[in-house]
């Protein structure tokens, strides 16, 4: 009992912050545009959710690495995004397990999941079409890396990953690196084709 009240009293202070910007850079000072890319993550990933409130969500998963930062001095188990999505995921559950239950019509029930999943349905295609236009704009090496790169399941997966590697002469390492860096342009352009449309 003691220990919740603990938590839900603690405050990032100063020093838990810069440790916080430590954590996210591994090293490397990126002068706290780390944090700032993970922040703007979670915020997509809570609004993807349909919350509210993202922007306070993924400020309240941050506290908590914080927080867990503070508590365990380090943190080796996870790299510093798989972490903060575990935590995100546990406030996000927290979030549902809050909101007051409403007595609603049954009828409006299926009317508004119906409505829901007609939207989520456009949403997925309208995503789909600007993928595709956006894997067409890359460059054909690029193209053919990032499609090459994800094909197949498991073992297939990553004999394909290590062929694409050889085939350009570069580690795994160096491979998995550009792909991200070609992943990344691709989710800007969908993004920004979505608002678009």
């Amino acid at each position: 009992m003691q220990k919740t009240e603990q938590k839900k009293d603690w405050n990032l202070s100063p020093a838990a912050f810069r440790r916080l910007l430590e954590w996210f850079d591994e090293g490397a000072d990126s002068d706290g545009q780390k944090y700032l890319e993970m922040r703007g993550r979670l915020i997509s990933y809570f609004d993807r959710k349909n919350c509210l409130l993202p922007e306070e969500l993924a400020d309240e998963t941050l506290n908590r690495v914080a927080r867990r930062l503070e508590e365990a001095g380090k943190i080796e188990s996870e790299t510093p995004a798989k972490f903060c999505y575990i935590t995100a995921r546990f406030v996000f559950l927290e979030s549902l397990r809050g909101k007051e239950k409403q007595n609603v019509p049954i009828d409006e029930t299926v009317h508004q999941k119906a409505a829901a999943e007609t939207d989520e349905k456009e949403e997925k295609e309208k995503m789909l079409v600007c993928l595709e236009n956006c894997t067409g704009k890359l460059d054909a090496a690029n193209r053919e890396i990032i499609l090459g790169y994800y094909v197949g399941e498991e073992r297939t997966k990553i004999e394909n990953r290590r062929a694409i590697a050889a085939r350009l002469e570069i580690s795994v390492n160096a491979l998995s690196i550009r792909a991200c860096r070609i992943r990344d342009k691709l989710e800007t352009c969908v993004k920004k084709c979505a608002e678009k449309k």
